[in-house]
Parts: structure tokens; sequence; C-alpha cells
């Protein structure tokens, strides 16, 4: 593939970075071959997460095609830049096409990122994964590499003010070993990257500079002030019914 626009995109981002006085904490970037495709499972915490997510690949000399939904293809300013990245886009309605081109850009040894979760979890810690990280890996014939980002929802998040450019933040980065999977059980082979992205998750909150004691970013387990699963759950939910409600009086008013 041609990348006329992500070198300068990325050396844009880092360069920010820089201005910003951004820290980074990363590990096991290693994981992230050098040749070949991979599928890279991360969890979902802020709006921006794949700007950082990408990063993983950098030590690699890779880029990341994130599979990633599909308004922000449509839109006329985002949707020309997603499009010159390689990225997926993804119709939640429909994600049979999105899922296959995800599939032959692995077996064509590109690395796709995606977030199994599906949304941005609210209580930051990891939800229940949809299987299509594993199936795709599985039907690729590529290695699926668990990771988590930390600190991107001091950035942009759901129910709170955004911070985008907040100077010294600390962003941190773990890819986990890559899980050889077959496919076979989609199921529990699901509930093994859910169980290694919560691993790396607890590192990433232990060895991050800042208490998660009493922070509206933490999760409820660590003595943050976040909500906990089932009370994200309960939200999440909420938004859900609130915007079919809006979607079926737009439709009863065209």
């Amino acid at each position: 593939m041609r990348d006329l626009t992500y070198p300068p995109i990325i050396w844009t981002a880092k360069t920010l970075f820089a201005v910003l006085g951004t820290r980074f904490q990363m590990s096991g970037t290693h994981h992230v071959p050098r040749k070949g495709g991979a599928i890279l499972a991360a969890n979902h915490i802020g709006y921006i997460d794949f700007v950082f997510d990408g990063l993983a690949a950098q030590d690699s000399g890779r880029l990341v095609r994130f599979m990633a939904k599909r308004e922000a293809f449509d839109h006329r300013v985002s949707g020309p830049v997603m499009r010159s990245l390689h990225h997926i886009s993804v119709d939640r309605g429909n994600g049979d096409e999105s899922y296959r081109t995800a599939v032959e850009y692995a077996r064509g040894g590109e690395i796709v990122g995606i977030f199994p979760e599906a949304t941005i979890s609210r209580s930051f810690e990891i939800k229940e994964l949809k299987t299509g990280a594993v199936r795709m890996a599985a039907e690729a014939g590529v290695p699926l590499l668990p990771m988590v980002t930390w600190g991107t929802q001091l950035l942009k998040t759901k129910d709170h003010p955004s911070d985008v450019l907040g100077r010294k933040r600390t962003i941190a980065v773990h890819v986990g070993e890559p899980l050889a999977v077959t496919g076979a059980d989609p199921v529990a082979e699901t509930e093994q990257l859910r169980q290694a992205m919560a691993a790396l998750l607890d590192k990433a909150i232990t060895e991050y500079p800042i208490s998660p004691e009493g922070q509206w970013w933490a999760p409820a387990r660590y003595g943050g002030l976040a909500p906990t699963p089932e009370q994200a759950a309960k939200l999440d939910e909420d938004e859900r019914l609130a915007r079919a409600e809006r979607r079926a009086q737009k439709e009863a008013g065209s």
C-alpha cells in the first residue's frame, strides 16, 4: 500500500507530543512483528485511543490499519484522511464487509488494529469482548496481540470535559505476548484475550505515576470514582435506548 499521508501525520503527532511534554510508558512493543500480518486488539477508554495505539508498532517500523466506525469515513474532513491511511470502515449494522477486509489486510501482511469491546468503557475496565478479533486472526493465520493504553481517558472520553491539549500527560502503551488462536472455540479464546488485556491493564494502572485513589478516571476496584462495570453497563444501555428513540423520532418526522 502507498502511504503518502501516514508518515507526515505520525511526524506531526510526535512533534505535538514533544511540544506538550507528553511522557510515555511503553513495554512489549517488540512483540509487534517486523514482517507479516497481525491483529492488534486494544482496550477502548477514550475517543483518541487509536492515535496512541499506533505507537505500539513504531519500534517495528510498521503502520496500523485501524477498524473505525463508518461515520468517520463519511465526514467530509476526516473521511478522505481515513481512506488515505487505509483504515477500515465499520458499519455496525452490517459488519461482514469490514470483517472480510480486515482478514484480507492481515493475510496480506498488514497490522490491523481493532477495539474488541466495540465501545468506550465507562468503567475503564476491560468490557466483554466481541469474538471478531479472534476469528480474524484465526482465519488470516496471523498472531493476535493483546494491548492496552492508559491515560488517554484524561484527554477525551465519555461524560467528561475534553483536555486534548493537556500538557505533561503520561500515556502508557503495553503490548502482550502474541496469542496463537485457532478459531476452534472463539468464545474460549476471546476470554483468553480478555484475561491477557486485563493483566496488561493492571500493569498499566499500578505502574502509572499518579495514584488511582479518588480519581474520576480510575476503576472503582482501585479506589477510583469511575462507575463499576455494572453501573457502566446500565449507562451504556440508557444511552443506546435514548439514541434509538431519537432515531425513531427523526424517522417519524421525515
